[in-house]
C-alpha cells in the first residue's frame, strides 16, 4: 500500500510552491509521509523567507509593478501614449460592445449601485477616448493602458476576479499592415515579459467574433488576444479606420515567464508578497 499527501498538506504545499516532483511523491505509510511532510515544509519556510529578505533589500516592488514599468517603458519608447481611465464604467458603454442582458459575459460582471460597474475589461473606454482623439490628433494614433479589470470568472488558479490588463491599440495605418504591425508589437510585449518561446492562433470570442490568441508558457496559457479592425463593434462608437489591438493579462505574463502556477499570487493581494506566502 502507498499513501500520498492529504488535502491539506498539499495545499499547503502548493501555497509555499513546491514543485511537481515534490508534490506527486508517494510513501510507503502515513508515519513517513508525515514526517517527510514536516521536513519539506520546514525547508519551504526557509526558502520563503529568505526570498522576502531579498525582496525587500534587492527589489522593493513587486513583481507585477517591475513588469508593468518595463512595459510602459517600452510602449513609450514605441511612440504610444498612455492613457488612464476611471476603474467605474457605464453600462451602457458595455452594450456598446454587445454585452447586454442575454449576453454570456453580463453574469460575470460586478454591478455598483444604479447603471453601473467595476469595468471587466478596459477596451470600452479606450473606445470611448479614441471616438474624440480621431477628431485631435493625426494617424496614426497609438494608446494603451495598464489596469485592474474585474470579472466573477471561475476561481482556479488561471483565473481570477481581480486581474491586470494592458491593452494597446493603433488606428491610421494601412489595411495591409495590421498583421506584420500585430505580429511586431506582440514581440516586442513577449520580450519585455522575459517570453521567448509563444505562438499566435486563431480563436472565437463572445464579444469580438474571431480573435487572435497568444498562447505561450508551460501550459499553453492564453496570454493575451488580439483583434483586427475595422470591425463590426466599431459602429457602435461612429469608427471607420483601421486598426490592431491587443490585450495581455499581466499576471498571466508573469506565469509563463517564470514556469509559475497561481495566478491569485502573482496579482494584488493582501496574502502574498511578490509571489511568496505570507503564511510563514
Amino acid at each position: 500500500m502507498t499513501v500520498r499527501w492529504t488535502t491539506t498538506q498539499c495545499s499547503r504545499l502548493r501555497e509555499l510552491e513546491a514543485d511537481e516532483v515534490e508534490l506527486d511523491r508517494v510513501f510507503t505509510e502515513p508515519k513517513e509521509r508525515d514526517r517527510q511532510y514536516q521536513q519539506l515544509e520546514k525547508r519551504l519556510v526557509e526558502t520563503a523567507k529568505a526570498r522576502l529578505r531579498e525582496y525587500r533589500d534587492r527589489y522593493r516592488r513587486p513583481i507585477l509593478c517591475r513588469l508593468e514599468s518595463r512595459l510602459v517603458e517600452m510602449l513609450v519608447d514605441q511612440g504610444f501614449v498612455q492613457v488612464s481611465t476611471p476603474t467605474l464604467m457605464a453600462g451602457g458603454l458595455l452594450k456598446r460592445m454587445g454585452i447586454d442582458e442575454c449576453h454570456p459575459l453580463f453574469t460575470q460582471v460586478y454591478w455598483v449601485g444604479e447603471g453601473k460597474c467595476l469595468r471587466p475589461m478596459l477596451a470600452p473606454h479606450l473606445y470611448f477616448i479614441l471616438k474624440d482623439l480621431l477628431r485631435l490628433w493625426e494617424r496614426p494614433i497609438r494608446l494603451f493602458e495598464v489596469g485592474s479589470c474585474f470579472r466573477k470568472e471561475s476561481q482556479g488558479s488561471q483565473h481570477a476576479s481581480e486581474f491586470t490588463m494592458l491593452n494597446i491599440v493603433e488606428m491610421g495605418l494601412a489595411l495591409e499592415e495590421r498583421q506584420s504591425r500585430l505580429e511586431g508589437l506582440t514581440d516586442e510585449v513577449m520580450a519585455a515579459a522575459g517570453i521567448g518561446d509563444y505562438r499566435l492562433e486563431t480563436a472565437g470570442s463572445e464579444v469580438y467574433g474571431e480573435t487572435i490568441d497568444v498562447l505561450g508558457g508551460r501550459d499553453d496559457l492564453e496570454l493575451g488576444s488580439a483583434a483586427l479592425g475595422p470591425h463590426p463593434l466599431d459602429a457602435a462608437w461612429r469608427l471607420h479606420e483601421t486598426w490592431i489591438g491587443v490585450g495581455f493579462g499581466l499576471e498571466r505574463l508573469l506565469m509563463a515567464a517564470g514556469g509559475r502556477s497561481g495566478l491569485g499570487r502573482l496579482g494584488r493581494s493582501i496574502s502574498y508578497l511578490d509571489g511568496i506566502s505570507l503564511s510563514l
